[in-house]
């Protein structure tokens, strides 16, 4: 599932597009938005299915030796461990899946099954599956070691794969680090007795109205905070101070003021995490120092008041 500074940085992302591009129009950006995390658990659902789509490219290969004027012995009696694999097969038929492709019309691997035949090709060259094919192990726990290390071994890492993803949907070159993880820990908490089922794509309804609430709040109050963000920098002037570090500290101080169970400290830890992988190299440092002198007044003005959890 999408966990929070996955969203901050999808509300980031959205920010900027809008400041960027010098439009008002809240709606429609907060609509693309929803509309860039719902395909982000496109992402999640395609990767899953391609595990599925190679274990049957793999069968189409079987059968077709099986018919070969020629056959050899090993023809006519594969292997086909790989074929029987239990979790490929929990996946294979989970409805969750299925009704999921079906209703969204997921179809890629049909019309791209040039991706399958990579991924089929290499996975079929690699050590890792010649050692999962001649083990005599034949367990629950052996093929689901198995599914998790081919997909991080052949699937995660392969360019050609990615190119495709980032060309099919821009925002998707951020998402796959995360969806890949989220993939990996889908796959290791599956048991034997429990059918297939696609992980949710927010952990509650909260954090689905945190995504609308942030995003809303940033753009609605962002200027009223350019005066704050000014007295604790008063060796910079505003154009100085790079776009994504000052979308950053914007967000931070909605927290701050409108989030009252987010903990300051939660919210200054976030967005210097996403400042070193999105900004400069000395921005974490920076936002570091600007958003802590402003969270200590607040405090002492009342300005910010934190309850529950926000308190700690």
């Amino acid at each position: 599932m999408i966990n929070r500074r996955h969203i901050r940085l999808k509300v980031m992302q959205s920010v900027y597009a809008m400041q960027q591009s010098h439009t008002s129009d809240l709606l429609k950006e907060e609509k693309f938005l929803k509309f860039s995390i719902q395909k982000m658990y496109d992402l999640y659902v395609l990767n899953l299915q391609l595990l599925v789509e190679v274990q049957k490219y793999a069968a189409k290969k079987i059968e077709l030796s099986k018919k070969k004027i020629l056959a050899t012995k090993e023809d006519l009696n594969p292997n086909i461990k790989f074929i029987e694999n239990r979790l490929l097969a929990q996946i294979r038929d989970s409805v969750s899946l299925e009704g999921y492709l079906e209703l969204n019309k997921l179809n890629n691997w049909d019309i791209e099954e040039e991706y399958v035949k990579i991924i089929w090709e290499e996975l079929n060259s690699s050590k890792l599956y010649k050692d999962y094919m001649n083990s005599s192990e034949d367990s629950y726990h052996e093929d689901r070691i198995f599914v998790v290390n081919f997909f991080k071994e052949i699937i995660a890492p392969n360019e050609k794969l990615a190119d495709y993803f980032e060309d099919t949907m821009i925002s998707w070159v951020d998402d796959i680090p995360f969806v890949n993880t989220w993939i990996v820990k889908t796959l290791n908490k599956q048991k034997k007795e429990n059918p297939f089922v696609l992980g949710q794509l927010y952990k509650d309804d909260q954090d689905k109205r945190f995504v609308s609430d942030l995003f809303n709040k940033v753009m609605l109050n962002h200027h009223k905070y350019e005066e704050d963000i000014k007295e604790k920098t008063p060796n910079w002037e505003a154009d100085r101070i790079a776009d994504i570090d000052m979308i950053l500290i914007k967000m931070a101080i909605t927290e701050f003021l409108h989030f009252s169970s987010i903990p300051s400290r939660v919210s200054i830890n976030e967005y210097i995490e996403l400042a070193k992988d999105y900004s400069t190299s000395k921005s974490g440092y920076f936002i570091n120092g600007v958003l802590d002198k402003i969270a200590k007044d607040y405090t002492e003005s009342n300005k910010m008041v934190k309850i529950g959890r926000g308190l700690l």
